[in-house]
């Protein structure tokens, strides 16, 4: 039995979750998740928690089976808590602003570069230099955090650019001194 799979997965107290075949309808105070599930698993709702069960302990469906059930946490975790990532700007006069629902980002091109992020999805910019992702949908959030990043993601040598906050850059040594 997968360690992870067999966990019953507790719902909150202001979470509904709708269950149609392999349809999963999560809603809560942060906003509301679907996702089509594998046709594999079968998902039953018992005393206020979700179980995943698997048909077969075949290779397949043992790794589907943890899958599932991660999903399906994801999902309830991101409608009553929700998910947040960081991003840092490291470099000389590299700077975020918001206007509005856009971040207008300085990152040393000859122009400054706007991103509007997806409707579910909200940007906070808590200092020049810092970016926070938020969002219920944990997929979408990292997704939307990579996308920043890739605007101008860390180089090795000085490590300036956009990373995630608490990444480690792996920096280079400079050309070394021509002898003569």
């Amino acid at each position: 039995m997968s360690r992870i799979g067999k966990l019953p997965i507790k719902i909150p107290q202001g979470v509904s979750v709708a269950i149609d075949g392999n349809t999963v309808r999560v809603k809560g105070p942060k906003g509301e998740l679907v996702r089509e599930l594998p046709r594999a698993m079968t998902v039953v709702e018992e005393d206020g928690a979700l179980i995943v069960k698997r048909p077969s302990d075949e290779i397949k469906d043992r790794a589907l089976h943890g899958l599932t059930r991660s999903l399906l946490n994801n999902m309830v975790v991101g409608v009553t808590t929700g998910y947040a990532k960081a991003l840092e700007l490291v470099g000389v006069g590299y700077r975020a602003q918001k206007q509005g629902r856009k971040v207008q980002i300085t990152i040393g091109y000859s122009h400054p570069v706007e991103y509007e992020p997806p409707a579910d999805i909200e940007l906070e910019v808590l200092a020049p230099t810092r970016i926070v992702v938020r969002g219920a949908d944990k997929e979408k959030v990292g997704a939307v955090a990579a996308e920043i990043r890739k605007i101008r993601g860390p180089e090795p040598y000085k490590g300036k650019g956009i990373r995630h906050e608490n990444e480690h850059i792996h920096r280079k040594a400079g050309k070394a001194g021509a002898k003569r």
